[in-house]
């Protein structure tokens, strides 16, 4: 063993130096400024550091500084000592308390160096320097987590308080996901339960980094299991650092206080509890108790000592007798019948009887060899026998005569304290008629447990006239002790009631149980003691020689009222050992000391006797004695626990595990034992954890409040009589005690409400805030027994969340930048010089903080609401009021930014969509009072901007229809939006662009295609974005909202009305001016016009319908019929417009062909000049070029329709009127010619132009039922009997025109 070296012990100084100069720092900044110089300065000298050059005291109160310093020191140091020696022996032997194994475990703590490095971590997957690969939805919940948890100021408070570990990150990260992915849609095949699987996969990836996961892995098996479970070695280093005791010093105690012999501490708990029982008694008889609440108590005080002292003996009387041996029945000891304590020593108890004592041993006998074997030939057969007397008896193999040698083993089993062993050797016989072998020789052998049990060479007995008169045996006999054998050997002895004859015996010392040990005679061949004496109430002492006895040298005796029994041995080793042993064995209080001059009358065992008591002279050399011999009855062990228990807490919580104050197994387990053995009041010990608990609370420290919550409660019980640990007395300083805790802690409890936020951080220790909450409503509680009004505490209550939430304001604002304009005054000035733009932006930013703090609170503490349900019905209504005071501080900072915004500022909407998106999702907030005041301040200012734009919408849309080119729009969507709305005219400001801006959903369907005017669609878009706008308001106020939807649906139908007339008479003006010769070709502006009709039609539906309740549906119904039986007929005038200008252009044709009539003078010449120019020259067919001319006109227009109109539906109504009227036209050009017959060239002119408009028609989609009219048959009639008559009269015919075979033609 290993001193510790000077360089060891100077550097625990140096350490010790530091560690008070940091208590020195961290007290002096809690005092005022001006007293903190001299506070360090003053620590600073008790510490050994420099000294200030401010004026320092004399010399001499130096030197009595220092001198008091030292004695403090020196009383620390031997308080501790004197505590580690008690905390040893309850290592070492416990009997009442086990190491718990339920207890949760603890995770390991984070520290700042942790942090910095999942921080980097997860920056750099964030970068993409990883090699994990995720998907966008992954990277934005870990840019979420990284932004709102990691970066917290919160989070860092907390990991410096140690009460953060992994599994919390890895919680708060699960709970995040868990509501990404359950808004994200579902995909076929692939469950959220795997996509939460492979996040939480990635997630531990990305935490763990490059770390060996085989390293980390056993690293925190290892550590979990010395969570669980600890070994005396480690619960012996354990508090050695906790109490700072040197390794020198613990060998000291362990060895001078026999830490490893367990019948020594047995007998120190026997002496400890013997020690109680005679306090309680004086107590008794002097009447000196303390100060209890009742009088009656100080004699159930007495009983309670009496009844602890009855337990712990009932618990030691329960154990084994050694632990590792065999259990044995243990004799009960009689109870007295009027009190709750042992009856020691009493003359009625039950005596054992001798079967109670009977022992069992095991006998290993080794037969090595046999020397002096010269009466047989070299290969004569022999072998050996072996028995204990009264079992069975064992063979050796064979050998030959000439080497005896076995090495064999024999085992047996005897009850016997003094058995008889047989050895014997015999040869094989080779006579045919022997019947047994021959014996060569025997030996008997009286083995003892202190035998030696090395092989020895032992003479046999040999037959007479055997040759081997030298023959020996070479053998090993090993007889264990039993465990509950404390010792034997041959005593000479002499009493009153037992040996009363003094002759030497052979004893053994049995203990029968904890408490019953007795002395025992044996003789041999006997299982059973011939006598026996019990050694309780027994004193055991050195004696002087007697001189009237014979036989003895060293003496000592036992005696007892009315008994005296003398011993002797025969060296004085063997007494001291005696002595002691009987010493344990009867718990007597006195310690027996040998006297001086009998230490040099045996010199076999003095030198025994010196390493006997080697240990004991060193301890005291070091100065151990004193605490080692110390009486553990004459201790206050109150304070001796007080400092223990505090001691042990602050290394709890300086460990590496996140334990929020729990401690470890093995400590609960130290203190457990340490209470029941010493007498530690339930009351005290939780008392005095409640005060360590919540000082570390207030100094920042993350207390579980479930361990506030049991160590309360107990005291509560106890202080009220209910006896949660059995005791039922309660001193006055217990109550008054505690009614200073109760209230400490109420006010503890409130200060943790009002800071919720920062106190459980996150959600933060889990489940903590409940706990929080519940263990404040049973501090409110005036008993136990009677609960608290539901009134009082939601008064509690609410005073803290008025409090939260003026501290979580100003903490916001601070952290934002941004002082409230009214609740801090420093930067009111600063603030007020700002621009209006600055302003709002920062007011906007600051409700984006607020609304994600009530998300944090919602999202992190909703364990709070959920318990409240379940236990306060009114819980919902203090939330309410804990948000409507949240935002009322707000309301200040938001109301002075909107007053500083110029008149007729729309900037301001953001801020509105903002807080009412989030109010009216909060069943609680929605048209709660901030709610209601938000509404008020922006009705006007909605009402305002919807008035002025719709003054704006109304001149634009006269001023664009008067100005109009209408000419057609393409790629709308990529152009309007970036047109600035039109000044009004009649007012001094510029109308902004519509905030929020998105495209229309019906602007889809007219991406790159021709669409109508610029006005129309600027129209529609305006009226469409001004909807969307209100609607995106989402007014939280039906009856409002309702009335801004109708106003918008009202002025759309109006703005509608309005261009759809403008547009009919801008299109009937148009149509005027156009060519009525088959040169007419449609303008595009026309098809703009008609477009705009139809865009009308639909934007009716859309921007017009109003979704009101049952009774405005029918005066709705009717206005909104109005529009579209005024869109219907104006598209209908349009159509027959345009029909009426293709007519006039057909009937232009037609009065051309008129000119062939038969009988006119016209027709004749015609006729005659064709015929004579014919015979010199290649006349072209007559009629054919305006028949084409027509057929191309028509051709031309129907494909300028359908590519320009976007309708199809009216482009069908258009081309069936068009083809109807053409066809009535014809008929009535023919009717009118029903008596005469038509020319050639009419003829043929009518055939194209019927047969082609017919193909034509048809390829539009025009039906067969209007195709094939009645007046198309009565043409197609008339023109089929022209044909015939002129292919009569006419020989060359129509020249391959026909009505039948007019299909066929080509173009």
């Amino acid at each position: 063993m290993l001193d510790p070296s000077s360089s060891e012990e100077e550097s625990e100084e140096v350490l010790e130096e530091e560690r008070r100069e940091v208590l020195v720092v961290a007290n002096s900044s809690q005092r005022s400024h001006p007293a903190a110089p001299r506070e360090l300065g003053r620590q600073g000298d008790g510490g050994g550091a420099a000294r200030p050059a401010s004026p320092s005291p004399s010399v001499r109160s130096e030197g009595r500084e220092e001198q008091e310093r030292l004695q403090k020191e020196e009383s620390d140091k031997r308080l501790r000592l004197q505590l580690y020696t008690f905390i040893a022996r309850c290592i070492a032997y416990p009997f009442n308390a086990k190491q718990p194994t339920d207890m949760a475990r603890r995770q390991q703590k984070l520290n700042k160096q942790q942090l910095q490095v999942v921080k980097e971590r997860f920056q750099a997957f964030l970068n993409g320097e990883t090699q994990i690969v995720a998907d966008e939805a992954f990277c934005n919940a870990v840019r979420s987590y990284y932004e709102v948890f990691l970066k917290s100021d919160r989070v860092a408070r907390m990991v410096h308080s140690g009460g953060c570990s992994a599994s919390d990150f890895r919680d708060v990260f699960k709970k995040n996901i868990e509501k990404r992915v359950r808004s994200l849609p579902e995909i076929d095949g692939l469950s959220k339960e795997t996509v939460l699987s492979s996040w939480i996969a990635k997630y531990d990836a990305i935490y763990r980094g490059e770390e060996d996961l085989y390293k980390q892995s056993n690293r925190m098996a290892l550590s979990a299991v010395s969570e669980l479970i600890l070994s005396k070695e480690q619960l012996y280093e354990m508090f050695q650092q906790i109490l700072s005791i040197k390794k020198l010093e613990h060998q000291l105690i362990y060895n001078a206080c026999q830490l490893d012999n367990a019948d020594e501490q047995a007998a120190q708990i026997r002496r400890e509890l013997d020690g109680r029982l005679q306090q309680a008694d004086q107590m008794a008889k002097e009447r000196k108790y303390p100060k209890f609440v009742a009088k009656e108590m100080e004699q159930m005080y007495i009983e309670e000592l009496r009844s602890s002292v009855n337990l712990l003996m009932a618990n030691l009387e329960s154990l084994p007798v050694s632990k590792g041996g065999p259990e044995y029945k243990l004799q009960k000891l009689k109870r007295s019948q009027n009190c709750a304590f042992l009856d020691i020593g009493d003359e009625n108890d039950v005596q054992l009887s001798k079967s109670d004592v009977v022992l069992s041993f095991t006998l290993e006998i080794v037969i090595m060899e046999v020397q002096g074997l010269k009466s047989l030939a070299p290969n004569r057969i022999v072998y050996c026998t072996m028995e204990v007397e009264g079992g069975e008896k064992l063979q050796t193999d064979q050998a030959e005569a000439s080497r005896p040698q076995w090495g064999t083993q024999g085992d047996f089993t005897t009850t016997h304290p003094r058995p008889v062993v047989k050895v014997k050797l015999f040869t094989e016989s080779t006579g045919v008629l022997a019947l047994e072998d021959k014996e060569l020789g025997r030996v008997v052998l009286y083995p003892t447990s202190n035998s030696s049990k090395s092989p020895e060479l032992h003479k046999m007995v040999v037959p007479k006239n055997s040759q081997d008169s030298d023959l020996r045996i070479k053998l090993a006999v090993r007889m264990d002790k039993p465990p509950h054998m404390k010792h034997c050997g041959y005593l000479y002895a002499l009493g009153q009631k037992v040996w009363k004859r003094w002759k030497k015996r052979y004893f053994v010392l049995v203990q029968v149980s904890q408490y019953t040990f007795a002395m025992c005679s044996y003789r041999e061949k006997k299982s059973e003691p011939q006598e026996l004496m019990q050694l309780e109430g027994y004193t055991v002492d050195y004696t002087a020689p007697h001189s009237g006895l014979q036989g003895g040298q060293m003496f000592f005796n036992a005696v007892k009222e009315g008994d005296t029994v003398i011993f002797a041995s025969d060296d004085e080793q063997d007494r001291i050992l005696w002595v002691q042993a009987m010493y344990r064995a009867t718990g007597q209080s006195y310690k027996p000391i040998p006297a001086s001059q009998a230490q040099k009358m045996n010199p076999k065992g003095s030198n025994i006797h010196i390493d006997l008591t080697q240990t004991a002279d060193r301890a005291q050399k070091h100065g151990m004695d004193e605490f080692i011999s110390a009486n553990p009855c004459k201790f206050d062990h109150a304070t001796l626990f007080r400092v223990l228990q505090r001691q042990t807490l602050d290394h709890r919580l300086n460990d590496s595990y996140s334990c929020l104050g729990w401690f470890s197994p093995g400590q609960v387990f130290v203190l457990d034992e340490y209470c029941a053995r010493y007498g530690v009041r339930g009351c005290h010990r939780h008392l005095c954890y409640l005060n360590e608990l919540m000082e570390h609370s207030e100094n920042g420290a993350v207390i579980d409040p479930t361990l506030l919550h049991y160590s309360f409660a107990f005291c509560a019980s106890h202080v009220h009589g209910n006896r949660p640990d059995g005791i039922g007395t309660v001193t006055i300083e217990e109550k008054e005690r505690f009614e200073d805790i109760k209230e400490r802690l109420a006010s503890l409890l409130e200060n943790q409400i009002s800071h919720f936020r920062y106190c459980f951080p996150f959600g933060r220790p889990e489940g903590a805030l409940k706990a929080t909450l519940s263990l404040l409503e049973r501090v409110l509680m005036k008993d136990i027994a009677t609960p608290i009004p539901a009134e009082d505490v939601k008064k509690v209550v609410r005073k803290c969340l008025e409090k939260a939430a003026l501290i979580n304001y100003t903490r916001l604002t601070d952290y934002a930048k941004i002082e409230g304009y009214s609740c801090v005054s420093s930067t009111t000035d600063t603030l007020n010089q700002a621009p209006p733009s600055v302003k709002l932006e920062e007011v906007i930013h600051l409700a984006e903080l607020c609304i994600e703090v009530l998300q944090q609170n919602e999202e992190h503490h909703s364990e709070v609401r959920i318990t409240a349900l379940a236990a306060f019905a009114w819980w919902p209504d203090l939330l309410a009021e804990h948000a409507e005071k949240f935002w009322s501080l707000f309301t200040v900072d938001m109301d002075s930014a909107l007053e500083a915004q110029p008149p007729d500022s729309w900037d301001s909407f953001p801020l509105f969509q903002l807080l009412n998106n989030f109010l009216r999702n909060d069943s609680l907030l929605c048209n709660g009072k901030f709610h209601k005041h938000l509404q008020e301040i922006f009705v006007p200012l909605v009402i305002r901007y919807i008035d002025l734009m719709e003054s704006s919408i109304a001149q634009s849309l006269h001023r664009g229809l008067e100005q109009e080119s209408w000419q057609p729009v393409k790629t709308i969507t990529n152009s309007l939006p970036n047109v600035a709305l039109p000044k009004v005219p009649s007012l001094p400001l510029n109308l902004p662009q519509i905030p929020s801006f998105s495209a229309p959903t019906w602007m889809a369907s007219l991406y790159d295609s021709t669409n109508g005017s610029a006005t129309s669609e600027d129209l529609f878009w305006k009226l469409d974005a001004l909807q969307m706008f209100v609607f995106d308001l989402h007014w939280p106020e039906p009856e409002f909202a309702h009335h801004l939807e109708q106003r918008l649906k009202l002025m759309a139908g109006d703005m509608i009305e309005a261009c759809v007339k403008r547009t009919r008479i801008a299109f009937e003006l148009k149509l005027q001016k156009t060519s009525k010769s088959t040169d007419l070709r449609i303008p595009s502006s026309v098809c703009t016009m008609f477009n705009v009709l139809v865009d009308a039609k639909k934007q009716t539906a859309k921007l017009c319908i109003l979704d009101g309740g049952q009774e405005f549906a029918n005066q709705w119904q009717q206005y909104h019929s109005k529009i579209d039986d005024l869109i219907e007929e104006t598209v209908k005038e349009v159509i027959s417009l345009l029909v009426s200008k293709f007519i006039a252009v057909l009937e232009s044709v037609l009065s051309k062909l008129s000119r062939y009539d038969e009988g006119t003078f016209f027709s004749s010449i015609l006729s005659f000049t064709v015929k004579a120019a014919a015979k010199y020259v290649d006349v072209p067919k007559p009629g054919m070029d305006l028949a084409d001319t027509y057929i191309m006109f028509v051709r031309q227009n129907q494909d300028i329709l359908r590519d320009k109109i976007n309708e199809e539906m009216y482009i069908e109504r258009l081309f069936d009127q068009w083809y109807s009227s053409s066809m009535k036209v014809i008929c009535m050009w023919l009717a009118d010619r029903l008596d005469l017959q038509l020319h050639i060239y009419q003829l043929k002119t009518l055939i194209r132009i019927v047969k082609k408009t017919y193909r034509d028609f048809r390829l539009q989609g025009v039906l067969e039922g209007t195709l094939n009219s009645k007046t198309y048959d009565t043409i197609h009639s008339r023109l089929t009997v022209e044909e015939a008559t002129v292919s009569v009269s006419d020989g060359s015919g129509l020249q391959g025109i026909t009505m039948k075979d007019s299909d066929e033609e080509e173009g």
